[in-house]
């Protein structure tokens, strides 16, 4: 992607060969009438160089649908899982087609060629890019068909197209012709594409940054919105599968007598698992015969080849690895460190994490000689069809994967392994080899999903600053130790570079003028690791804004004014969030209640950066978070009321992690928490009055998913401590041993 292509305002699409008329396609195979447009953004993209995948065939996939009622239907090329891309695409497309927002309608696109994310090329749904990366892909449909209506109506009238204006999907002509964008949409397709088409400029947009109310909100809040979880084709059986206590582990025997005897249960069969495993997935008319059928199953199982992980044990030896230096990610001098007049040490312990999403991970398989069909709310499309189809034995194009609506995810619906995608075609393999027909279900439960696999890698860092008499950091050496979620996927050719996983260190460093020294130790362990909402940024950012905020106790200044020194008059946007921040909160103005104390942090993730001025009070050994005043600079912001939902849930979640009981861990390679009742999430009591400020600006979109929880639970941590004294080295808290 041409970093210079998304930084313009006003694009003249088709000058610079962004994207070309060959890119850019008529289909009519989506619908029997209508206008329908379509593009694929090719090009060296780094995921397809680290594939090393072939040229794009270019297929006539649609994004856009004008029907003759007038509505316009977006297929939305991502998954839709919360975080409200379902309405931020279609707003681009109808900024510059110029409709009503009452006319828009989104569809999640099927996996296929035309989808592909224009920066990755592969169709996925991860790392906060969805209006980033389609910010001008969506807005060009829209110019492009409006173009291609006002030609069809000028040749209708016989009037120069110049002539002919457009105002919510209503073409008007120079003497008094009028007529809706439906009624021209088939004379429309017959028209040659655009070769240029200019973009509106920020100060024109009637929809683009307006709060703007959500197109699957109704539909989710009446109950009427049908998840993957709810769908079952006619004929569907429905297959839960008993996996392996220890990862990898493998069915040494079992017997399925007590099972195949409970009413509902139509097979049994022993499948592979993910890592190498094996297990036996039982096959009924629904969920609870499958389920009772599961657990009347005996089984014995053989873990004598895969490693058995220990909580305990490895966090003795994360803790020792980390006392060495490690790998070299960030070098600078710190001789200055050692006669340092003021010193700050500090071990940081962060557990495994499990995704935990409303809705468990589900999938539909309707496997057939020479084709399979997917159902599944997949983040990774591209990845899962090709999944689907090696492992049945087919072409990818004999794959249909059609995109479900998902009750979340964070991450845990894009797994390279393609892990539950892959699992749910071996058992309808499995089924169909027995000699039976018809689709498949595979559902997850909660406990499945607890003990599934597939989380945040548990760290260790240690750091050791070294503070002048001023309260200047002078010298920082710091290791991190931890699992690499990147070694082994196809994102490892770029993202790991001389060992070092990026996503372990970023958020360090930047944007301070700190001498950092930095190295990790990336560690093997039979535990599946993923990233999870904001990746690295869920420990580092812990780390950087707790131990910016003790030194600047050190130093005995304010900890806002302390890091505005720090931070290089460069950085803007971190400037810009900061000081939103703390003005709209008060902080420094107005005094709080007794036993509360304000907390601050600031952090960037996926280009965003986000300022939390927070306040919190301790009663009976147990923190409470009452306020955060959040300020956020993603630029040009697309929908607000979006942005705020995303600052809203990403503040809760995060809350999640410091409560008592948000771990996962292991004992003999087995997880110990099997459901919410041992593995603790944040509910409504934790949630915190929340109030949230944009940035002005009408820069290209970075990224929103994700950037609003890194610097919660810091901040939270940095009230506590004005609160007790205690500095909080660990996530979930522990003022015990604090």
């Amino acid at each position: 992607m041409r970093k210079e292509w998304m930084k313009q305002d006003a694009v003249v699409v088709g000058e610079s060969g962004a994207v070309s008329r060959r890119s850019f396609m008529k289909a009519g195979a989506l619908a029997g009438s209508g206008l329908v447009l379509g593009f694929f953004i090719s090009g060296g993209n780094r995921f397809a160089r680290a594939a090393e995948t072939a040229k794009p065939v270019y297929q006539p996939n649609a994004f856009l649908q004008i029907a003759p009622d007038n509505t316009v239907t977006v297929q939305v090329n991502r998954l839709e899982f919360g975080q409200g891309v379902h309405t931020a695409l279609p707003m681009l497309i109808a900024e510059e087609l110029d409709v009503d927002w009452r006319q828009m309608r989104g569809a999640l696109a099927p996996a296929a060629e035309a989808y592909k994310d224009p920066a990755f090329g592969i169709q996925m749904t991860g790392g906060s890019g969805t209006v980033a990366h389609s910010w001008n892909q969506y807005r060009e449909i829209g110019a492009k068909a409006r173009l291609m209506l006002i030609a069809a109506a000028a040749e209708q009238w016989k009037v120069d197209p110049a002539q002919v204006k457009t105002s919510k999907g209503m073409l008007l002509g120079p003497n008094g012709q009028k007529s809706s964008y439906g009624a021209v949409a088939d004379a429309a397709m017959k028209q040659p594409m655009p070769e240029k088409v200019t973009l509106k400029e920020a100060k024109d947009f009637k929809i683009i940054g307006k709060p703007t109310p959500r197109l699957d909100a109704r539909a989710k809040s009446s109950g009427q919105q049908q998840f993957g979880m709810d769908f079952k084709p006619e004929g569907c059986k429905v297959a839960v599968v008993a996996r392996p206590p220890v990862f990898g582990a493998k069915v040494a025997k079992f017997d399925a007598s007590k099972a195949k005897a409970i009413p509902g249960v139509v097979d049994v069969v022993q499948v592979p698992t993910d890592r190498g495993g094996s297990g036996v997935a039982v096959i009924a008319n629904g969920y609870w015969p499958a389920k009772q059928g599961r657990e009347a199953l005996e089984i014995e199982w053989d873990s004598s080849g895969v490693e058995k992980v220990s909580s305990d044990k490895q966090l003795a030896e994360y803790k020792e690895l980390s006392a060495k230096a490690g790998l070299s990610a960030k070098k600078a001098d710190t001789s200055k460190l050692a006669s340092a007049p003021k010193k700050i040490s500090a071990v940081y312990e962060f557990p495994y994490l499990a995704h935990a999403p409303m809705e468990p991970l589900n999938c539909v398989v309707d496997l057939k000689a020479d084709s399979c069909t997917v159902w599944a709310g997949s983040q990774f499309q591209t990845m899962d069809q090709a999944a689907a189809a090696r492992t049945a034995g087919l072409k990818p194009e004999q794959v249909t994967l059609h995109t479900m609506m998902a009750g979340g995810g964070f991450g845990r619906r894009a797994v390279p392994t393609s892990d539950y995608i892959v699992e749910a075609v071996n058992v309808a393999k499995a089924y169909k080899a027995s000699g039976k027909a018809g689709p498949v279900k595979v559902i997850w439960s909660r406990e499945d999903d607890i003990k599934g696999g597939y989380y945040r890698p548990s760290h260790v860092h240690r750091a050791e600053l070294g503070l002048d008499a001023k309260g200047q950091i002078v010298g920082w050496n710091h290791v991190i130790v931890g699992q690499s979620i990147l070694t082994g996927t196809p994102f490892e050719q770029f993202m790991i570079k001389d060992g070092i996983d990026a996503t372990m260190v970023e958020g360090m460093g930047d944007p301070y003028d700190v001498p950092l020294n930095l190295s990790v130790h990336n560690v093997k362990a039979n535990v599946p690791v993923l990233w999870w909402r904001s990746v690295g940024s869920t420990h580092t950012a812990f780390v950087m804004e707790t131990l910016i905020d003790e030194a600047a106790h050190a130093a005995g200044a304010d900890p806002v004014a302390y890091r505005k020194k720090l931070i290089d008059p460069k950085h803007k946007r971190h400037h810009a969030a900061l000081d939103l921040a703390v003005a709209k909160s008060g902080y420094g103005k107005k005094a709080l209640p007794k036993g509360q104390a304000w907390g601050v942090a600031l952090h960037e993730s996926f280009n965003t950066v986000a300022a939390y001025v927070v306040v919190a009070s301790v009663k009976d050994g147990v923190p409470k978070l009452h306020k955060v005043t959040a300020a956020v600079h993603c630029n040009q912001p697309v929908n607000p009321l979006t942005i705020e939902a995303q600052i809203q849930g990403a503040i809760l979640m995060a809350v999640g992690t410091t409560l008592p009981g948000a771990a996962i861990t292991l004992k003999d390679g087995v997880v110990e928490q099997s459901q919410l009742a041992d593995y603790a999430i944040a509910r409504m009591p934790d949630m915190p009055k929340v109030e949230v400020h944009i940035v002005p600006s009408t820069e290209p979109p970075t990224g929103m998913g994700e950037p609003g929880l890194p610097p919660l639970a810091p901040a939270f941590a940095n009230a506590v401590f004005k609160l007790t004294g205690k500095r909080l080295r660990k996530l979930p808290f522990d003022l015990a041993t604090a």
